[in-house]
């Protein structure tokens, strides 16, 4: 196993999420279509940059005419297959865990968190809206659900365990907000979420332009 995973999100495909919350936006305001320096200003970034994403994914408008909304939200929406619920599993239900299982907009993206699994029994006995489980129930939860990806909310301590288990179980892609780095077989992907640092990283920046 290696430490850090070779498959890192391209930047191209965080800024399609930015692009989709904007065009979202232009099209409640009634617009039909979208020229890409509008859309880059709103996004903040440029309208090169617009137009080089948009042709990674194939997605082509009219020169004179800009792109059509609704053509680009659908694109978008083949390349997430929001069209299609996707399951997850989450993996410790301390205060992060129970935060993302109250958090609504997973289920307006059709991403549905189908159980929570904990080593804490009390915690199994508790009503969060979605079934706690024995870890040693998370093998027969993947398989009836398909699952590929899972949350990992675990304390540090136990991340590389937990991480061990899920891959054992089928799992090939963690959204892991354990402050570790966690090892894994090449083909697993792993997105790290460090609060800390993040907050961190604001300070820093807004102390630099004081």
């Amino acid at each position: 196993m290696k430490q850090i995973t070779k498959h890192v999100i391209r930047n191209d495909l965080k800024r399609l999420f930015t692009y989709r919350i904007c065009l979202i936006g232009f099209k409640r305001k009634g617009f039909d279509r979208i020229y890409s320096h509008d859309l880059g200003e709103e996004a903040g970034v440029t309208a090169d940059q617009v137009r080089k994403d948009f042709s990674v994914y194939k997605m082509k408008g009219n020169k004179k005419g800009g792109y059509i909304i609704t053509d680009l939200l659908n694109a978008i929406d083949e390349i997430f297959k929001y069209q299609n619920n996707q399951y997850v599993i989450l993996v410790g239900m301390g205060n992060i865990g129970q935060a993302l299982v109250q958090y609504k907009r997973f289920i307006l993206r059709k991403m549905i968190i189908v159980a929570s699994f904990d080593i804490n029994p009390s915690k199994q006995s508790k009503r969060f809206g979605i079934p706690v489980l024995p870890m040693s129930m998370m093998r027969e939860i993947i398989d009836k659900f398909h699952v590929n990806v899972a949350i990992l909310a675990v304390p540090e301590i136990s991340a590389q365990d937990a991480t061990n288990k899920l891959i054992d179980s089928g799992i090939i892609g963690i959204l892991n907000f354990a402050p570790v780095i966690l090892k894994v077989p090449d083909e697993v992907i792993v997105s790290n979420i460090n609060l800390c640092d993040e907050l961190e990283s604001v300070i820093y920046y807004t102390q630099k332009v004081m």
